[in-house]
């Protein structure tokens, strides 16, 4: 009897507990969700990575015609000094600061707008969140390389990365199919600083 009183007062707090959660989730509008999206994102350098760079006079500065697209597959790789990445050193690897070079390989930032076959556009929040969680693919793919800080952005509440998430869908979609990752012994053959 005492057993069935304890489970049951676990289950109504589980449940009172649920309801105030999806209450303060419930009282966000889109527009807050897409204003504390953007926030999240700006204070979490999305577009340090995720947005092609353009020169001013302040050095470079993020392109606002191309936010979040990820790495241009126009952009061609400058030769790569191996002998950093030797001595477990990583780099920049390119003018428009979206692709990394280390002992992983070539990671180039993915295209983050809400374009369907480039970007995040047939994602739903919950692949987003796994994704954060888990560290790979759609949660469940390839690995998401450095500089990726998705062990640290992973902490979020799942409301603040819905938030990320609607923001994301909100902005303009770009076509932009970002390379392929490049494993370390292909950097060698293909990149290797003369």
């Amino acid at each position: 009897m005492k057993k069935n009183l304890v489970f049951a007062a676990l289950c109504t707090c589980c449940f009172i507990f649920l309801l105030i959660e999806l209450n303060c989730s419930s009282k966000m509008t889109k527009e807050e969700q897409i204003a504390r999206g953007q926030y999240l994102a700006n204070i979490g350098g999305c577009n340090d990575c995720h947005s092609p760079k353009i020169m001013s006079a302040m050095g470079p500065v993020p392109d606002t015609t191309r936010l979040l697209s990820g790495q241009s597959t126009v952009l061609q790789l400058p030769p790569i000094d191996t002998g950093m990445i030797a001595m477990g050193g990583w780099i920049l690897a390119t003018g428009s600061l979206n692709a990394w070079v280390g002992p992983w390989g070539i990671s180039f930032a993915a295209n983050l707008t809400p374009d369907s076959s480039t970007g995040l556009g047939l994602w739903t929040p919950g692949i987003f969140i796994n994704a954060m969680r888990t560290g790979k693919h759609m949660g469940a793919g390839n690995a998401i390389l450095p500089p990726m800080p998705w062990n640290a952005i992973g902490k979020l509440t799942d409301e603040d990365l819905n938030c990320m998430f609607v923001y994301l869908q909100s902005i303009p979609p770009i076509a932009n199919k970002v390379p392929a990752s490049v494993p370390p012994d292909i950097i060698a053959e293909k990149f290797m600083k003369k």
